[in-house]
């Protein structure tokens, strides 16, 4: 073969991997991407997870019945996430637990129970019972169940506990210590731990809405 017949071979066959190559990169790209979105789709649309139900006692709930999408799983997570790192999702310890750090969290999981409600899409509420009873999950267990508590007692005991832990006698007392010195504390924890112990129970749910009913092998 003559040498210049070879060389332009040589040539063309470069020219045509450099056009190619940068074409088949993007179709390759192109159908591993079409393939995750239609794995996504698939997990979606071929949820089969159990209905979750139990009876809450916090806010007087009642029987809630949950078979949650993909979606509704999402957010529940958070919501559980939210609830088991902080203390509202633990009992209230009466030994060891400042009762304004327990209004500090429930403060900050009312927030953050909000925004986690807030992302759920408007239309998805109108369409889904399961959606709609799990937004209902989120804000009106937490309302109805800890604002009764907070509008009665979070007030008055912070303005007392904030005036008591400057007396002078107290400098030298714990926190706890000086709460046990509130005139209504009996009444006021008493009341705390039946919303605590509703909070714990409704963490749980939450958990089991999230990750499923636990199996038993």
């Amino acid at each position: 073969m003559d040498n210049n017949v070879l060389i332009l071979n040589i040539s063309y066959v470069r020219r045509l991997v450099v056009e190619v190559g940068p074409i088949v990169i993007g179709i390759v790209a192109l159908v591993f991407i079409l393939y995750l979105l239609y794995r996504r789709f698939l997990r979606k649309e071929k949820s089969s997870w159990s209905a979750v139900e139990a009876e809450i006692s916090l806010g007087g709930l009642g029987k809630v019945k949950l078979k949650p999408s993909y979606d509704d799983i999402q957010v529940a997570h958070k919501a559980w996430v939210e609830l088991a790192t902080r203390k509202a999702g633990l009992p209230f310890e009466e030994e060891h637990d400042v009762i304004v750090e327990v209004y500090n969290s429930w403060y900050e999981l009312f927030r953050e129970m909000r925004n986690l409600a807030k992302q759920i899409p408007a239309e998805k509420v109108r369409e889904s019972t399961n959606t709609r009873n799990l937004v209902r999950l989120l804000i009106d267990a937490l309302t109805l169940g800890l604002r009764p508590h907070l509008t009665r007692w979070q007030a008055k005991f912070r303005r007392w506990y904030d005036e008591a832990s400057t007396r002078d006698e107290n400098r030298a007392k714990t926190p706890q210590e000086i709460q046990r010195e509130y005139p209504e504390y009996g009444e006021l924890v008493a009341d705390l731990k039946s919303v605590s112990k509703d909070l714990v129970e409704y963490t749980m749910f939450v958990k089991r809405v999230a990750q499923g009913e636990e199996r038993k092998d």
